[in-house]
């Protein structure tokens, strides 16, 4: 691993300056991206954690409102539209959309492909939408927030935990830092079993879903060192009603220097 494309200042319990994408100041820290960076869409993304035994939700890639809507037919008839941008807060900006039928599938296809969406991570601008992930509709218990990054205090990974999945984890950062739990990594011995197991306890799981999550994070940090990532990110890891726990999002950012 080379060049640091996020960074993040830990002191104390939780002083912690986080990004997702952008630079940004935030209490107690401060953010450096690097200059080089290639982000995936969340489909692929998916694609890598699935080789990595990370569990993922049913999805099918759509280019067009038909394939949208054989795609929402062989997931059952109900689907999650999402639009594949580099960028976050698609769903409070019509990017992530509930279709309920195969023919609602087909709707919001229509609206969202060849549209440019706006969200706070693209600003004004906004990032055209191309493509989509037709995506089975998910049974959510618990939303946690997991991610790997590079810590540059002690110039090794660093995985980040929360309670407060499905969020906007740099209003988080900003206004609740204690709720994000950073387990610094030695890049020599990698993730130990008793740091997943610190991190599950943190995130206060119970026994049924802590040794699963826990064999998560260890996968997730095998993907963060073995594709030379800069940031790998769940948010939200969600537990289901009957305690599976799967990668309801996914991002990756890979150091295109390595």
């Amino acid at each position: 691993m080379s060049t640091l494309s996020t960074t993040l200042r830990v002191d104390g319990q939780a002083e912690i300056a986080y990004i997702l994408g952008r630079p940004r100041l935030a209490p107690g820290g401060a953010f450096a991206l690097a200059r080089n960076q290639m982000n995936i869409h969340e489909f692929q993304a998916k694609e890598v954690f699935s080789r990595y035994g990370i569990p993922v939700p049913k999805g099918i890639a759509a280019t067009t409102p038909d394939e949208a809507k054989t795609a929402t037919q062989e997931l059952g008839g109900q689907s999650v539209v999402k639009a594949q941008i580099h960028a976050g807060g698609r769903g409070k900006s019509g990017g992530v959309q509930l279709a309920h039928s195969p023919e609602e599938a087909s709707e919001a296809a229509k609206k969202m492909l060849g549209s440019n969406l706006i969200t706070p991570q693209t600003g004004p601008e906004g990032a055209p939408v191309q493509k989509l992930l037709i995506e089975e509709l998910a049974d959510i218990k618990q939303e946690l927030y997991v991610a790997l990054t590079i810590d540059r205090n002690h110039r090794g990974p660093a995985m980040l935990v929360s309670t407060k999945g499905g969020m906007d984890i740099e209003a988080v950062a900003e206004e609740n830092p204690d709720d994000i739990h950073t387990e610094p990594i030695d890049p020599l011995s990698g993730l130990m079993p008793f740091q997943t197991r610190r991190l599950t306890r943190r995130l206060g799981l119970n026994q049924s879903v802590a040794a699963e999550t826990s064999r998560i994070l260890s996968a997730l940090y095998r993907v963060f060192v073995e594709n030379d990532c800069s940031l790998v990110e769940i948010n939200p890891l969600i537990i289901t009603s009957d305690d599976r726990v799967v990668a309801l999002d996914a991002k990756i950012n890979l150091d295109d220097d390595s």
